[in-house]
């Protein structure tokens, strides 16, 4: 027995092991993702990619029906399958549902409902499909600041 159990002072120093299940937070992804990393580089490249495409996404969808997921989104969640190498879509959708620094990168929020596997398969070969995809990663690559991250 150690001399602070037999006071009762054990317990209080070390602090209780209990589970917070808070239903609010007040930090911002964006807070909790470092300033230095990586990521932070290849989402303002991807983003200025996928401004210079959204013509190309005006197009390639419908004006009517039931919205999709947004296709600047999903390519977002296309470059982090490649950079972590997660080898299903499936298993994409387990990292977005709980990885904070995957959901910043895509741009959803805590709250956001994610999408199903199939559904996202179905919209990411709309993409492949239609080109999109490759010139992507094309005008990703062209941008003169790629070659400064990725170097």
């Amino acid at each position: 027995m150690h001399v602070s159990d037999y006071f009762g002072l054990g317990d209080a120093m070390r602090g209780a092991d209990q589970r917070s299940e808070g239903i609010f937070s007040y930090v911002r992804l964006e807070q909790r993702v470092p300033a230095d990393h990586p990521l932070r580089a290849i989402r303002d490249l991807a983003d200025a990619a996928l401004k210079d495409l959204s013509r190309d996404f005006a197009r390639l969808y419908a004006r009517h029906g039931r919205p999709s997921i947004p296709p600047e989104r999903l390519l977002r969640a296309l470059l982090l399958q490649a950079f972590y190498t997660v080898r299903s879509e499936w298993q994409l959708m387990e990292q977005l549902d709980y990885n904070l620094l995957f959901r910043w990168f895509v741009g959803l929020s805590m709250d956001d409902q994610l999408w199903d596997a199939a559904v996202f398969c179905k919209n990411r070969d709309r993409l492949l499909d239609g080109d999109i995809a490759a010139k992507f990663f094309v005008t990703v690559l062209n941008l003169p600041q790629a070659w400064a991250v990725i170097q």
